[in-house]
């Protein structure tokens, strides 16, 4: 039976190749793939990442060849991702612990959650959360987004996050004992050398900012905590971390084999790989 595979993608922009990356890959593989944004908007690509002529200023030259700005074109203009799932109409709103009733709204909320992870079993085999500036604004602290891959982990099922999107991990939290679920995990993500100093944007608003609001490695330092780790692996070309059932990759360059990746864990049973954890 064909594997099925969730994306959840940003309504504020999400990288081009972060998307393509994986997606041909689980196309290759034969996956059934479908997409989930916030709340129901259809996600579209940031435009740098549609244009060869683009230069990253970290790294000073263009991280988009001819070649994908034409599929990532091609894939925002079609209609594959038309109707993407509404993640607010789907699971549950946490409620305040202010409201006049909240013991009753609790139980209906992890109620409700019981319910979402008996549909993500019979629906889905894997998550995906993609990159790109974005998921910054509506995916990082989410907390349907978090809830989804608490259920997830729940299942015991692979969570495969890219670049930015890794954030979502670092936060997403049991509300028992507010660990982060990555903590003694080993997992990568955007690496401090490759943040901008300015000029990050964010689709659908004229809000431009300097560098992101947070430094993402400092986050999954920290999250990962005094047992796991945080590889930037600067300086090498990809870095891409499998420490079941996280799957990791650190940005654009690292997209295919984030996909390729998946596909391991989801064939093969892969559980590591891209680390020496400590003896």
């Amino acid at each position: 039976m064909s594997k099925r595979i969730l994306v959840v993608l940003s309504e504020y922009g999400y990288w081009g190749e972060e998307l393509i990356g994986p997606l041909e890959t689980f196309d290759k593989a034969g996956y059934h793939v479908s997409f989930a944004t916030p709340t129901g908007k259809r996600p579209v690509a940031l435009p740098p990442s549609m244009d060869p002529d683009y230069i990253d200023p970290p790294l000073g030259r263009s991280v988009t060849t001819p070649e994908m700005a034409g599929k990532v074109r091609a894939i925002d203009t079609s209609a594959r991702l038309d109707d993407p799932l509404d993640l607010s109409s789907w699971l549950p709103d946490r409620p305040y612990r202010s409201k006049p009733y909240f013991l009753r709204d609790w139980e209906a909320y992890n109620t409700r959650l019981e319910q979402i992870r008996e549909q993500i079993a019979s629906r889905y085999d894997a998550l995906l959360i993609v990159g790109g500036s974005g998921p910054i604004v509506d995916l990082a602290n989410n907390w349907r987004v978090h809830d989804l891959i608490l259920a997830f982990r729940a299942l015991d099922l692979p969570i495969a996050a890219e670049c930015y999107g890794v954030t979502a991990l670092a936060f997403a939290r049991d509300q028992e004992d507010r660990v982060s679920i990555i903590r003694g995990k080993h997992v990568t993500g955007h690496c401090i050398e490759y943040d901008y100093k300015d000029g990050t944007g964010f689709m659908g608003t004229d809000f431009v900012i300097g560098p992101p609001p947070y430094p993402l490695e400092y986050i999954l330092r920290d999250a990962t905590g005094p047992d796991g780790a945080f590889h930037g692996n600067f300086g090498k070309t990809t870095s891409v971390i499998v420490d079941y059932p996280f799957i990791t990759g650190r940005s654009t360059p690292d997209s295919y084999l984030t996909g390729e990746k998946v596909v391991e864990v989801l064939e093969n049973g892969l559980r590591q790989w891209g680390f020496r954890a400590a003896d």
